[in-house]
């Protein structure tokens, strides 16, 4: 086939399969399957013809718990894959997507689970979702979005990459990680007891705003120690793969109708509705 026919063909398919979600039988398996519900939401760029949008993306997955792990290997560890996985994505207004992720989480019978997880970085549109969906979940500010605000205000007082910044980033990521937001509220004050003369202190004004924005989502210590996630990288890899490796090509222009179903259908490849949407076809 040409690659017209091909592309036509394609983007049929990925209708079909948004269409047809309620039709699947992932929501028994997802139901049955093991470990605790984690629902991670961030957005990508994508060239449409309407210019560059935001395509949203929620994954809904189950995982077991790892072993427990330490400040000395948290970022090294691996967690175990999610036994389950299903995502939804469109280009739409926040309320429009809150809306999306409201049929699904009802359809996976996790919008009262007991034991629900929402994983963000900090975008305030992510977590009014989190809230109004999942009122009883647990929100987790991704750890690796703010240990990096913690040294991009290092950086801006006390220089990039001096020996200082980054003994002091270590510091800030310890009390951040060991005792989430009266640790690094601590750190941020004593931070400024030790101002060099004449350097302006307004980035770690920043930071404690941005910090208490997510008093109760800094409690990376309790996580750690169970051996559950405390970042979002499910969805930001999600995005590489789904977002970035496919609709970012060199010159290529969407239709925005189109981007949302073609992430949903690259998300079935590897699943057990891959097959059943092409016999179905």
């Amino acid at each position: 086939m040409d690659d017209d026919t091909i592309r036509k063909h394609t983007h049929a398919t990925a209708r079909r399969a948004t269409a047809t979600r309620d039709q699947r039988r992932d929501d028994e398996r997802f139901e049955t399957a093991v470990g605790a519900v984690e629902v991670a939401i961030d957005a990508g760029k994508v060239n449409t013809d309407t210019g560059w949008r935001d395509v949203k993306v929620a994954v809904f997955c189950k995982r077991k718990a790892g072993e427990p792990a330490s400040l000395e290997n948290w970022d090294t560890r691996e967690l175990p894959p999610p036994s389950i996985r299903t995502v939804v994505a469109a280009i739409e207004g926040s309320e429009s997507f809150q809306a999306r992720v409201r049929r699904e989480s009802d359809r996976l019978n996790t919008t009262t689970a007991s034991d629900v997880t929402v994983l963000a970085d900090g975008a305030e549109w992510i977590w009014n979702i989190g809230e109004e969906v999942f009122s009883q979940a647990t929100g987790v500010l991704d750890a690796f979005h703010a240990i990096e605000h913690v040294a991009g205000a290092v950086k801006a007082v006390w220089g990039p990459d001096t020996r200082e910044a980054i003994e002091r980033t270590a510091q800030g990521r310890t009390a951040l990680l060991s005792q989430g937001k009266r640790g690094i509220e601590q750190w941020i004050g004593d931070q400024f007891r030790e101002l060099p003369e004449g350097v302006s202190g307004d980035p770690l004004i920043g930071l404690a705003a941005y910090v208490a924005k997510h008093p109760t989502r800094l409690c990376y210590s309790k996580r750690l120690a169970e051996g559950r996630s405390i970042g979002s990288g499910l969805v930001e890899g999600s995005i590489k793969q789904l977002v970035n490796r496919r609709l970012k090509q060199t010159g290529a222009r969407w239709k925005v109708a189109h981007v949302g179903p073609l992430v949903e259908l690259a998300a079935l490849i590897d699943t057990h509705d891959w097959n059943a949407l092409w016999t179905a076809a």
